[in-house]
């Protein structure tokens, strides 16, 4: 239609101009009309060459305006379609990296659910509960080993063996919580080979060759973690008395903690029950046994702030005698046990009392309780066998 418009526009300019040419040569070429003169003739050269209505003034006037052009605007045809440029197309690096990245997250997410189903194998929560019930004057042990068991027992694969030193005087209850835990592994792994308890004096006693002992202890170890990898679960193995092991089964011992070692050594849980640091851990109670007694609300947050600082001096104390003693124990994380007050020795006469079939009296229970040795700290009474001697006194009745 634009190109129509311009053919026509020109078309009709050049008819315009051919006419103006041609009535121009008609008047140019006429004769002189008689009875004129040169003034005349003058007159007439004045005039406009080509016929109009308007007097000589009106077109001086309007010869002198120009002609103002339109800017002339391009127009598109309204029947044709319109296209907006085409946009950059996307790689298909892209799209594999999103592929990518769903498939990352499933996998978290299925790692995430299978944290929770590999937990829920060993019945923390059941075992939590059996600690708090038989184990008297420990709360905070207990509190540290479920929380360890809790966080090694998530996932089944693992790059290094959770060993738990569990360190304090005789008679707190350390051998006591080794044979709950082994209770309840045999338990819930449905299997008692998976269990090792490895009794020092009953195992290697004195006579015995220190070399057999080694390799006994390397044969029984090997052969607990090998049927655990081959079961997929998580073994638990359980050394008694380990201030009386020779320091080549101590060597073995830190042998299974190297990471060149099989795989298979690295999916176990270790408990060492030992009395090194028992001196120190006593010393820590009598010492800071005047915390412990009631305080005015506006002093409790100073008190547990002292209280944690000073259980992070033991912390820091007992693993820098530990790792004098051998390299076995910078590996492992420590648990002290804490001396008894005659509360919690009391309780275990309960105990013991009810198990042996006596009604657990609590007047009879604290007769029994005053036959025994106490540190007498602040208004406090500690007792300096714990609950070791409990099992005798019962059994005198």
């Amino acid at each position: 239609r634009a190109v129509l418009r311009l053919r026509r526009r020109v078309w009709l300019l050049r008819k315009r101009r051919l006419l103006q040419l041609g009535s121009g040569s008609d008047t140019g070429t006429g004769a002189l009309r008689p009875g004129c003169g040169s003034g005349a003739l003058r007159g007439e050269l004045d005039q406009p060459k080509f016929f109009t209505f308007d007097g000589p003034a009106e077109l001086s006037s309007r010869t002198l305006r120009k002609r103002r052009r339109r800017s002339r605007v391009v127009l598109y045809p309204e029947a044709s379609r319109k296209y907006r440029p085409r946009a950059e197309r996307r790689s298909r690096a892209q799209r594999c990296l999103l592929l990518l990245a769903a498939i990352v997250g499933f996998q978290v997410l299925n790692a995430i659910e299978n944290l929770d189903d590999n937990a829920q194998r060993y019945d923390l929560d059941g075992l939590e509960k059996v600690l708090q019930r038989a184990v008297f004057g420990q709360p905070a042990a207990v509190g540290r080993i479920v929380a360890l068991l809790r966080d090694y027992l998530a996932t089944h694969v693992h790059s290094r063996p959770l060993l738990l030193a569990l360190h304090g005087p005789s008679g707190v209850g350390k051998s006591h919580v080794g044979r709950l835990l082994a209770h309840h592994f045999r338990a819930v792994l449905e299997d008692s080979a998976l269990v090792l308890q490895y009794h020092s004096r009953h195992h290697c006693p004195q006579p015995r060759a220190v070399q057999d002992c080694r390799e006994d202890l390397a044969r029984r170890v090997a052969e607990v973690v090998a049927q655990a990898e081959a079961e997929e679960k998580t073994p638990l193995l359980v050394v008694d008395e380990v201030e009386l092991l020779p320091p080549a089964l101590l060597d073995e011992l830190d042998g299974f903690m190297q990471p060149q070692r099989s795989h298979h050594f690295h999916n176990a849980i270790y408990v060492l029950l030992s009395g090194t640091g028992g001196a120190e851990i006593t010393r820590f109670v009598l010492q800071n046994a005047s915390r412990a007694q009631p305080l005015r609300p506006d002093r409790v947050r100073g008190a547990q702030a002292a209280a944690e600082e000073s259980e992070e001096e033991l912390h820091a104390s007992l693993r820098e005698l530990l790792a004098r003693e051998h390299p076995l124990w910078q590996a492992a994380a420590i648990v002290p046990f804490l001396l008894l007050d005659k509360q919690d020795v009391v309780n275990c006469f309960r105990d013991e009392m009810a198990g042996e079939g006596f009604f657990p009296e609590q007047a009879r229970a604290e007769l029994l309780a005053s036959q025994l040795s106490y540190y007498r700290v602040a208004g406090r009474e500690f007792a300096i066998t714990g609950c070791k001697q409990v099992v005798a006194k019962v059994n005198l009745l």
